[in-house]
């Protein structure tokens, strides 16, 4: 019987894990917090955002470039499979807007209890506080792991360590130090799906604001990148919210390059420049009487409609019928196009996920191997593949992890390669 060790007790070590043991080997879990499943308590709000619904091609494209590594991924675990496996654990899911695949009790703990109950299950060997130093490579092949101080020999290693985000969840960034020590390499990480700071004292003034129904455009040395549609909540540092979250991994990515980001907020994507006119014509003649800062509370929350004039530079007690044109314009071009500088973003401990990780290349997509080491099988965030809000980087987690933990277990290493 072969004997496996699976780095890291997060959604990708368990479903190695499970798996290689249900294929037949001797296995053992390393995980160096006192209990696995800390981060994926708190995925989606503490809702856990499994995965989403959408068809391989869709699932892909929103990867960016390096997610047609996955496709051959999820050929063999897929959100079907996944959706199936966890309801027939006992787990209840319930499908929402945009193909979204949650428990249907809103807990997130509740898919960390079953998978930890069907690891136990299957016989995998949890071994909490169990930091690993070190993998130990002979002539080319993974024999075992220093960890604890402590030499553990094994057949094959599954490392499933996570990223650099929320590290006080336990990812601290220690599966690249131990890829790169045996000569992997790791394309630059940096936070992503990360808050973003901007200039000014805007955001802060309407902090706590939610805006839902909105879009924000993106723009690069003043030209369009980029854009979302949905829900973006104001903060003390900037902005935040799932809308933001799907642009921030390329502001990152451009800022650290040294372009210049805006974000262009349409407060009123559902009507257009000329029907916004007329809409603003229309409460101007109805209400004419009445004091802007009042008319404007049927256009936009209360807390935006002093930030609205002060951008503006319309008197809040200006009467509505002594309104110009050109302020009226002034009005309708700030609706459609309200502007916030990025200036930054949060730190890795308020990233959802971190991007880059280790090179696809060096990666066999077919069983999760390394092309370097015989016997070493990556999984996971530490990899460099990440995607939107939306589902997508839990299952790939789940995929590559019940992909790695079924390869190590089934592959002959002694032929292979």
């Amino acid at each position: 019987m072969k004997t496996i060790i699976v780095i890291g007790g997060g959604p990708a070590g368990l479903m190695a894990a499970g798996r290689a043991a249900q294929t037949g080997a001797e296995t053992l879990l390393f995980e160096k917090m006192k209990r696995p499943g800390r981060k994926l308590c708190i995925t989606g709000k503490g809702r856990c955002n499994i995965t989403n619904t959408d068809e391989i091609r869709d699932f892909i494209a929103h990867f960016g470039k390096t997610g047609k590594f996955l496709r051959q991924v999820f050929t063999q675990f897929f959100n079907t499979e996944l959706i199936s496996f966890l309801e027939g654990l006992g787990l209840e899911l319930v499908r929402e807007r945009g193909g979204r695949v949650f428990p249907a009790s809103g807990k997130a703990s509740d898919v960390l209890s079953v998978l930890v109950q069907w690891v136990e299950q299957c016989g995998v060997q949890i071994r909490s506080t169990m930091a690993v130093d070190q993998l130990l490579i002979n002539d080319g092949r993974i024999i075992g792991v220093l960890a604890n101080h402590e030499k553990y020999m094994c057949d094959a290693v599954v490392l499933a360590t996570g990223g650099a985000s929320y590290p006080l969840t336990g990812s601290t960034g220690d599966g690249y130090r131990l890829v790169e020590a045996v000569g992997h390499k790791i394309v630059s990480i940096r936070p992503a799906l990360v808050p973003l700071v901007t200039e000014g004292d805007v955001a802060g003034k309407l902090a706590e604001l939610n805006l839902r129904n909105i879009k924000v455009r993106m723009l690069v040395d003043g030209k369009k990148h980029k854009e979302a549609f949905g829900e973006m909540v104001f903060a003390k540092f900037g902005v935040t919210g799932p809308v933001i979250l799907t642009l921030s991994g390329d502001a990152v990515d451009v800022m650290a390059k040294g372009h210049e980001v805006e974000l262009s907020v349409d407060l009123k994507p559902a009507l257009d420049e000329q029907k916004l006119e007329a809409r603003l014509l229309r409460d101007f003649a109805s209400r004419g009487n009445e004091q802007l800062d009042s008319l404007l509370r049927g256009l936009l929350p209360r807390e935006m409609v002093p930030v609205c004039l002060a951008l503006t530079g319309i008197p809040p007690e200006r009467i509505a019928h002594s309104v110009t044109t050109k302020e009226r314009r002034r009005l309708r071009i700030w609706l459609k196009d309200f502007r916030l500088k990025v200036t930054g973003h949060r730190p890795f401990a308020e990233a959802i996920v971190t991007a880059g990780g280790i090179d696809t290349r060096e990666i066999d997509p077919r069983t999760m191997e390394s092309r370097l080491i015989k016997g070493l099988f990556l999984a996971g965030e530490l990899i460099d593949v990440q995607a939107e809000t939306g589902g997508y980087n839990l299952q790939a987690a789940f995929s590559t992890g019940w992909l790695a933990g079924y390869s190590a277990a089934q592959i002959n290493y002694s032929s292979s390669k």
